[in-house]
């Protein structure tokens, strides 16, 4: 068997996309001595901030990407909004970790349920819909409430609705614009956890989690660790992270977002192939961080340590809290064991995310309470 190639310190990786978690990518990749070139089509992104060089060009310039290929060892990603021909075309020049086939499959929300039910993964029963008439009978047939979103490109509640009545469904698709959709059962459920998984390319595998997510209008809002859940759920969250790495040879990083039922069953609900925000808590709370660590296995580097050394919460900081002034940094990171990260965006608006704060403590349920009372004293009015 041949060993997989390692890439050593000193070399260059490249990152698709511009966003925070290529921004926290590209500081762990430079403590370990490596140099990191992005490709964003955007300019003056959070990762441009941080990284040896950007290239600014839009996805579909093929040129750019051969450019930039040609100029990096290994290139992995921060978003799956990149088409799958630019990461095809990148892929014929260099490794791309994850490749191009996991892309492929997360990025539409129709492919990815399709594999994990063809592959027998748990997931939320669901449909798919070309039409008003085609929604309305598979309304009959999961029933309702029920969930319609769109097949491609959603993320943070993005491209979803959710319908009480067939009645909703001729104005519900006329909302989507008669592009191909999907409709799932909606699912009452106790608790949304996530697992992220590492992997390298000799198929060595760590874990963080599970995570616990609360989510507010359709973004995460608060996380922590260890998540509430039995371990025996535990255990079985994390066999199906390693089971759905294995069965699409992600190399990289792969977060499995669950629902839990009220039958401590688990559905699967989202895959991303990348960093996740709910890791973000890795940084202070493990002694190998998520970012790290797709450092180590996209290079062939023997993965880290994942195991938290206490309890610890994440809350994000959206733009909402910027509308009334300049939040009270001081106060906040006041509070011992209360950790500040921003990701260098000029601009804030309602929803995007800005940054967020983490908090250490002894258990869990310490964490979350002070990263919640934290994140209270960045708001002027309330001090």
């Amino acid at each position: 068997m041949t060993r997989p190639k390692v890439i050593l310190p000193g070399r260059t990786f490249g990152i698709l996309g511009g966003g925070q978690l290529g921004r926290m990518f590209a500081m762990a990749a430079q403590h370990m001595g490596y140099k990191v070139i992005a490709y964003c089509p955007e300019a003056d992104c959070p990762v441009s901030q941080v990284c040896m060089k950007t290239i600014c060009a839009p996805f579909e310039d093929t040129d750019s990407l051969v450019t930039f290929a040609r100029q990096v060892d290994v290139v992995t990603l921060e978003f799956e909004n990149i088409p799958a021909q630019a990461l095809e075309k990148i892929q014929s020049q260099v490794d791309v970790r994850p490749g191009a086939s996991v892309l492929h499959i997360c990025q539409n929300r129709l492919r990815e349920k399709s594999y994990l039910a063809d592959h027998k993964f748990p997931v939320v029963p669901f449909e798919k819909v070309t039409g008003a008439d085609e929604l309305k009978s598979a309304l009959k047939r999961l029933g309702l409430p029920a969930v319609l979103k769109t097949a491609g490109f959603g993320y943070d509640g993005k491209g979803q609705k959710v319908l009480d009545s067939e009645l909703e469904a001729e104005s519900a698709w006329q909302t989507f614009g008669g592009q191909t959709a999907i409709v799932e059962q909606f699912v009452r459920f106790n608790q949304e956890i996530s697992v992220i998984g590492a992997r390298n390319a000799s198929g060595d595998f760590v874990v963080y989690g599970p995570i616990q997510n609360e989510h507010r209008h359709h973004i995460l809002d608060l996380s922590f660790a260890p998540a509430s859940v039995t371990w025996t759920l535990a255990e079985e969250a994390i066999d199906i992270t390693r089971s759905l790495m294995e069965s699409l040879d992600v190399v990289g990083l792969l977060c499995v977002e669950f629902f839990v039922t009220p039958q401590e069953t688990l559905l699967i609900n989202e895959l991303a192939p990348r960093p996740h925000n709910s890791g973000h808590l890795s940084i202070e709370a493990c002694p190998v961080s998520q970012f790290e660590q797709q450092v180590r296995a996209i290079a062939g580097l023997p993965l880290g340590k994942t195991e938290p050394e206490c309890g610890a919460a994440m809350a994000n900081l959206l733009g909402d809290l910027f509308q009334a002034g300049e939040p009270d940094w001081v106060s906040a990171v006041s509070i011992p064991n209360v950790h500040l990260h921003l990701y260098g965006k000029r601009q804030s608006r309602p929803g995007r995310k800005m940054g967020h704060l983490t908090a250490l403590a002894r258990w869990a349920d310490e964490a979350l309470a002070t990263v919640k009372s934290a994140r209270e004293l960045l708001v002027p009015s309330r001090k």
